[in-house]
């Protein structure tokens, strides 16, 4: 598709998109510092490790899952670890190479911002959308995912 056969539509669904995903997570991470909770951007590092096999994962995979640059995730891990969050274990089979590993205190600070993540996502986002449109929504994404991820 040229860039002409882009219709207004679509460039207004586009531009909404991008200003409402701003907008919210701007909102849920203002909520997550009221409450004295993680960065929303912590959060996503660590959310990651919670997910992962054994609580951890590549530096290099989760810059990749995280969409962060190797050095912006680097600084941002520096940052999670000097705050007991998690740990860096040198990967055994590559001397260059570093696992992100979660800790005890981490695992309880991702359980503690939960709940405030939970009601921003719910306030903000999932209480504007029937179940339709949040299949038809999550459908559309994971096929936009998809075709970028080729």
């Amino acid at each position: 598709m040229s860039p002409e056969e882009i219709d207004e539509v679509q460039l207004a669904a586009w531009r909404n998109f991008i200003t409402a995903h701003a907008n919210l997570i701007d909102l849920i991470d203002r909520e997550l510092t009221i409450a004295d909770r993680l960065p929303l951007h912590w959060y996503d590092v660590l959310i990651e490790l919670v997910e992962a096999p054994e609580n951890r994962l590549r530096l290099s995979e989760l810059a990749h899952k995280v969409v962060l640059s190797r050095s912006g995730l680097t600084r941002l891990v520096d940052k999670l670890e000097i705050a007991g969050y998690l740990r860096r274990q040198a990967a055994p089979d590559d001397r260059r190479g570093a696992f992100a590993v979660l800790t005890d205190k981490g695992k309880d600070a991702v359980r503690k911002s939960w709940p405030v993540y939970a009601k921003g996502i719910s306030k903000y986002f999932a209480s504007n959308i029937s179940q339709a449109e949040a299949r038809t929504l999550k459908d559309v994404f994971a096929r936009i995912l998809e075709a970028i991820q080729k």
